[in-house]
């Protein structure tokens, strides 16, 4: 009885993760607009960020949910290979979404205002 409860807490979680994807292609658009009014290169950015962050966060909550989904069913090599599988994806996906975001690993450390200021200058002399 409380397999088919947590199964389906599982699948509500789920489908909170999707809708986290869904809404924040919404919101990324909406604020593109609202911010520019048009759609620039600074609205790209914009949205490109927006997307980016709402995806990390609804393949977290996907994540959970796997879990949950695997805790309750009967604990089988299969089914642990098969979460292992898929979390193993969803993290790599979720790491390159941030490198690609944040330009850097989560590990290292944010470039400070000086040595972005060097490479601005270096683009420039290019």
């Amino acid at each position: 009885m409380l397999a088919h409860y947590v199964d389906l807490i599982a699948k509500f979680v789920e489908v909170v993760g999707v809708l986290i994807m869904l809404f924040g292609l919404f919101y990324a658009f909406y604020r593109a607009i609202r911010l520019t009014g048009r759609f620039t290169h600074d609205s790209y950015v914009e949205i490109r960020q927006t997307v980016g962050k709402s995806i990390l966060l609804g393949l977290e909550v996907l994540i959970a949910a796997d879990i949950m989904a695997t805790v309750v069913t009967e604990p089988t090599l299969r089914s642990v290979l098969v979460l292992g599988f898929i979390v193993l994806i969803r993290t790599f996906l979720s790491l390159s979404l941030q490198v690609e975001l944040e330009g850097r690993f989560p590990w290292q450390h944010p470039k400070s205002a000086p040595e972005q200021k060097s490479k601005a200058e270096h683009a420039d002399e290019l």
